[in-house]
This record gives structure tokens, sequence and C-alpha cells, in this order.
């Protein structure tokens, strides 16, 4: 099955790729969950759209990729969340108050698909979260987790 990607998905390709997977899942995995629609000539041509948004998305090079991890490894990221008596949390820590709090913290534009958790955060205290800034450099992050 041919598929054009729309999004991020790990070992398969980038938004906007061309991939050809195995029918069983493009049709119950990738398609359903919008990171994949199907290839056809008329959706070839937005592949040209998906490849430009995601061109300005991205980190500029190696060069730019390597400072913003320096930025981002040099100190650690507090997340502010609501707890419970023993330091359990309501729910777990999102990809997104993670990069809200990265970009608060570095001042550099981190998207929420680039963020990469181990285990669901889910109590208080250090954690450490991966953020792929190019396909050659990822950043390992310290991050805080405290209560609001």
């Amino acid at each position: 099955m041919k598929l054009i990607l729309t999004q991020e998905v790990t070992g398969l390709g980038g938004p906007g790729d061309v991939v050809e997977v195995k029918d069983g899942y493009g049709r119950n995995y990738l398609v359903p969950r919008g990171v994949a629609i199907r290839w056809t000539r008329g959706a070839e041509k937005t592949v040209e759209s998906i490849k430009a948004a995601r061109a300005t998305r991205a980190v500029r090079d190696l060069g730019h990729a390597e400072e913003i991890k320096t930025k981002l490894e040099a100190n650690s990221v507090a997340v502010k969340v609501r707890a419970g008596a023993g330091g359990r949390l309501f729910g777990a820590v999102t990809t997104a108050e993670i990069a809200e709090a990265l970009t608060a913290t570095s001042g550099e534009q981190v998207d929420k698909r680039t963020i990469a958790i181990k285990n669901p955060i889910r109590g208080l205290g250090n954690h450490e979260v991966s953020v792929r800034l190019h396909d050659e450099v990822s950043a390992t992050v310290a991050l805080n987790v405290i209560p609001a």
C-alpha cells in the first residue's frame, strides 16, 4: 500500500514522505489515526504543501540544531502540574506541556511531536526526556515536575 505521511512516524519517515507499507498496517493503524493519507495522483500534489510546512518548522541546519541542543541541555526545565497528596499527578505530563516549558526556558520554538518520553510521567520529581532536533542531533533534557 502506498501512503503519504502527514506526521512523523518513527522508523518510517517524516511529513510529506511517500512510503510503501503493508496493507494492514496502513489500513488499520496509519490512516485511521490521521498519520497518513492514501496515495493518489491528486494527493501527490499535497506533498509539496506538506513539505513546505515541514521546512518552515524544521531546524535550519546541523549547526543550528547543535546550538539549540546546548541551550536545552544547559539547565533543568520546570513543569508545574496539579498533584495529589502523595506526589501523584492528576493524569500525566503531556508533550504539549513539556514543549511549552522548553520554549519558555530556551527561547527556541520546540514542536511537541519531536519530544520522546520513555514512560508516562505520573509523579513529581526529576525526569529525562529526549528532544529530536535534527536527523543527527537529539538532546536529553532534565525535567523537574513540581506541584502548581
